[in-house]
């Protein structure tokens, strides 16, 4: 087995040296970093993380926390998760993705001293989890928001979002706009916090508007985007705009209206928050999108737990960052 010192003796220098660079803990010359990385690379070196954890009381391992995966995870999820990954290994730490649902996994992970620290993501507005990791006095930010602002957070800022979605389907025109988010499969008064802000925020900009709200929760799938469509055209008639909140049901509910007679953007003008400007590409005609800030949020999670963890944070993070408009081909005029 390829050990430490085999590693310096490659990169001709100390044992301490090479220590620095593996586990981060002082700062390495770029010129000697660039020799023990390449040495490193050349002898297939593996670090023990056990050998790691016993003689440093910490693991240099994060658990990002995600309920688990009922259906295929979305473009934007999975750039939060990279992003989060990269941020990881560029501070000497490794992150391991662990989905939980309940106490009894939360306690497996929590208990053994695994991780120094966790991610949560889909964070629900009174999140059983919250509470579990205070307990368990396991460091944490949370990426997206509990009903409890003082926690450590990063998180899209959806009031923002909403209101820029708003305004730029009003500049076409529309006003009878409607809200389609997901279901979400947990006690009312539980649901996602984006969910929850993202429709208080459309619910404020139709009062603003003097119009009626129209709002629409349905499956993550082809299919619920495909209800979406039916329920639009049989109880939304005079909607003329959509925010969607839903990735999962953006192709469905194009293809849908399609399949009703309603084409897109002539008939029923589209908008896709929170989602990522590849996926708006993937479908005919191309999705007006609000992107999420997910590369962004993730690394700015990360960095503020692994500040927590090496004691350099003055104070926990409270940071919302909103979407920002990427026109596509389906937004139009609103129909006469």
């Amino acid at each position: 087995m390829v050990t430490m010192r085999d590693v310096a003796e490659r990169a001709n220098v100390s044992i301490a040296t090479v220590s620095f660079v593996i586990n981060g803990t002082k700062p390495v010359a770029p010129e000697t970093r660039a020799r023990i990385e390449a040495a490193i690379e050349e002898l297939d070196y593996r670090r023990n993380v056990v050998a790691r954890a016993l003689a440093s009381s910490r693991t240099r391992i994060l658990a990002l926390l995600h309920p688990d995966f009922e259906t295929r995870p979305n473009i934007t999820v999975i750039q939060f998760v990279m992003s989060a990954a990269h941020g990881a290994r560029e501070r000497g730490y490794d992150l391991v993705l662990w989905p939980v649902n309940d106490g009894e996994q939360m306690s497996h992970l929590l208990a053994g001293g695994l991780v120094d620290g966790a991610l949560l993501m889909e964070v629900q507005i009174r999140d059983s989890r919250v509470e579990r990791l205070i307990a368990s006095r396991v460091p944490f930010t949370l990426i997206g928001r509990t009903e409890d602002d003082d926690l450590p957070y990063v998180d899209i800022d959806f009031a923002a979002t909403i209101d820029q979605a708003v305004e730029h389907l009003r500049g076409f025109g529309h006003r009878r706009i409607a809200l389609v988010t997901q279901c979400a499969k947990v006690p009312p008064g539980n649901e996602p916090g984006r969910i929850m802000r993202a429709h208080a925020a459309y619910l404020d900009a139709m009062a603003a508007l003097g119009e009626p709200p129209a709002v629409i929760a349905v499956e993550g799938t082809s299919e619920g985007g495909r209800v979406a469509a039916r329920t639009l055209k049989d109880d939304f008639p005079e909607a003329t705009a959509v925010i969607l909140l839903n990735e999962g049901a953006s192709a469905g509910l194009v293809k849908g209206s399609r399949a009703l007679g309603r084409t897109v953007p002539d008939d029923l003008s589209v908008i896709s928050a929170s989602t990522a400007p590849e996926f708006g590409e993937m479908i005919e005609p191309s999705l007006t999108v609000m992107a999420a800030p997910a590369t962004q949020l993730g690394r700015l999670a990360v960095n503020a737990l692994i500040d927590k963890l090496d004691g350099v944070q003055e104070a926990p993070p409270h940071l919302l960052i909103p979407c920002a408009l990427v026109p596509g081909e389906s937004v139009g005029p609103a129909p006469a």
